[in-house]
């Protein structure tokens, strides 16, 4: 490898032609897929995180929502562990305050007393002598020492003028008097202090009391001697901490035993409602005979006992219910059957009245022609109650075949075609270019349209009806939508009742039997579907039929909004 140097300071520059600069190019492009790696890593994980706290988060959600049992013990914890907290605090500062106070009084009682003795051993201290000085102070500094016992160290300090000759147990002790204590002894006063301390083992800051006082003597002018005690505060941090560490175990056990009742009367009282619940609803399952255990005779006892009693009022008055239904389904369908014969023979002599009318009078043509018309809608009712009567028997059956609902549609507005024309309406049919295959019954269906078709013509006003049809992967959906006057909510939900009509004073014009949508809903449910209707008053309505493409399909969604968007047309007054 050939390499020009450069002089000192300056980078090197290789030849070209070298391998050797690729090198620190790949490390960093390595280093970089590595730190690219260990961020999306990190990533990864910080996801993973946040879902986990979300799940935990919404099932302790759920928890507090769903069980009342959860809630009495988080609320009694949060109580209790608040009393709990607060008469630690105030126990332990009390119990601090006595511990410190007893501290504090042996303390000050036991300086006094080194005072008065280092009074008599300094009596006689040679002013000006430093060695019969340091002599006098050591020997008393070790006396007092003796005197207090462990845990307690001694410093003296002769003062002349600016000068200090002190005296003590312990260096360091000597050294960590805080100023405004030395000022406040210097000043003439005894005073204390909490300051720490090294101690005298590891060398590591200790509290302590430190006790400062002058000490009287025969010395005169600038001279002065001072004496500190240094009181050890471990014995009485070892008693606090146990006391704390007591008082802690001790509120926990009392929060947890606390909780521990409230939980287990919260139980007591909740268990027989959650008992009621679940066989309210087997009750409600159609399970009549489900009854409570009632056990003693208190509150909760006389819960059950009446719930048992409502309980058999429901199961005899549905048992009533269910006899009556039945009896008029039965009386329903058994009219129906029997009006047949009549009616066919009724029909029978219209019919022969219809063909030989033009050999009667005008007026009593005229009525054949109307006993014809009335006997054709007295057939239609009979056939629409049989059907209904089918659908409550639960004897109705779904011939379901594939089916081309395109042609359908395109069917049934042939079909209605002459009716629109009477009422000057014109259908609209709005389907996709493919075909729309799916599993339906072509009959029910087409019976469906048709009642949906003649309901908007009858109320649109002579304005257009738009049928559209449109298809997804799963779902197929048709809509009937008219511009006329419009249905209020209130109406809505009435509109597939049987017999009811929107204005009971408004003459019927297509001759409909009054049971036309409630057995097009009954049909859509017999698919599977879902039979839904929008109205707004001046704006029309909307029917929209939607039915699985597969017969045991299910329905998530429909292709086709319920609710059209309103857009004003040109020359159509809505």
């Amino acid at each position: 490898m050939t390499r020009t140097e450069l002089p000192p300071g300056d980078a090197e520059v290789d030849i070209p032609g070298s391998p050797e600069p690729a090198r620190p190019s790949r490390t960093s492009a390595e280093f970089e897929r590595v730190r690219r790696g260990l961020r999306r890593r990190a990533g990864i994980h910080r996801r993973r995180l946040r879902l986990t706290v979300r799940r935990v988060a919404a099932r302790a959600v759920h928890a507090w929502r769903s069980s009342l049992q959860v809630r009495i013990g988080a609320i009694t914890m949060v109580v209790a562990g608040t009393v709990v907290v607060i008469v630690s605090l105030v126990l332990f500062s009390q119990i601090r305050e006595q511990l410190l106070s007893v501290k504090e009084k042996a303390a000050i009682d036991q300086a006094q007393a080194g005072v008065a003795y280092a009074q008599t051993q300094v009596a006689g201290i040679a002013t000006g002598d430093a060695s019969s000085v340091r002599t006098t102070l050591d020997r008393t500094v070790r006396q007092l020492r003796s005197r207090v016992g462990a845990g307690v160290d001694v410093v003296m300090v002769y003062r002349i003028g600016d000068i200090e000759r002190p005296a003590y147990s312990r260096r360091d002790v000597y050294e960590a008097l805080p100023p405004d204590l030395r000022s406040d002894v210097d000043a003439g006063s005894q005073s204390y202090k909490y300051w720490p301390v090294p101690d005298d083992g590891t060398g590591d800051l200790q509290g302590a009391l430190l006790v400062g006082a002058g000490v009287p003597s025969d010395a005169t002018g600038s001279q002065q001697i001072e004496l500190f005690y240094a009181f050890s505060l471990a014995q009485e941090a070892e008693s606090l901490s146990l006391i704390r560490s007591t008082v802690i175990i001790s509120g926990i056990a009392l929060t947890l035993f606390v909780v521990g009742i409230g939980v287990l009367v919260t139980r007591l009282v909740v268990d027989p409602v959650r008992r009621a619940a679940g066989t309210a609803q087997l009750l409600a399952e159609g399970q009549l005979e489900q009854r409570m255990t009632v056990r003693g005779e208190d509150d909760l006892a006389r819960l059950a006992t009446s719930f048992n009693a409502m309980a058999d009022s429901l199961q005899r008055q549905i048992t009533q219910l269910e006899g009556l239904s039945q009896l008029q389904q039965r009386f329903t369908s058994d009219v129906s059957h029997e009006l047949r014969t009549p009616l066919t023979t009724v029909q029978m002599a219209a019919e022969v009245l219809h063909e030989a009318r033009s050999d009667f009078q005008p007026h009593v043509a005229r009525s054949a022609e109307l006993l014809t018309a009335e006997l054709d809608r007295f057939e239609g009712l009979l056939t629409d109650l049989l059907e209904i009567s089918r659908y409550d028997a639960g004897a109705a059956v779904l011939d379901a075949e594939p089916s081309d609902l395109g042609a359908l549609v395109a069917r049934v507005a042939a079909g209605m075609y002459a009716l629109a024309e009477r009422h000057e309406c014109e259908l609209e049919v709005d389907s996709p270019d493919v075909e729309v295959i799916a599993e339906v019954d072509a009959r029910r269906v087409e019976r469906i349209l048709r009642n949906l078709v003649g309901n908007a013509i009858e109320h649109g006003s002579g304005k257009p009806v738009e049928i559209t049809l449109s298809a997804n992967r799963t779902a197929a959906a048709i809509t009937v939508r008219d511009f006329g006057v419009g249905l209020t909510s209130a109406e809505a939900q009435h509109v597939f009742d049987r017999f009811w009509r929107a204005d009971p004073s408004r003459v019927r014009t297509v001759g409909g039997s009054g049971l036309g949508l409630s057995i097009s809903l009954e049909d859509a449910r017999l698919h599977g579907g879902w039979l839904q209707v929008w109205g707004q008053p001046g704006a029309g309505a909307q029917f929209r039929l939607t039915l699985p493409l597969a017969a045991a399909g299910d329905l998530t969604s429909s292709p086709l909004p319920l609710r059209p968007a309103i857009v004003r047309r040109p020359g159509i007054r809505r």
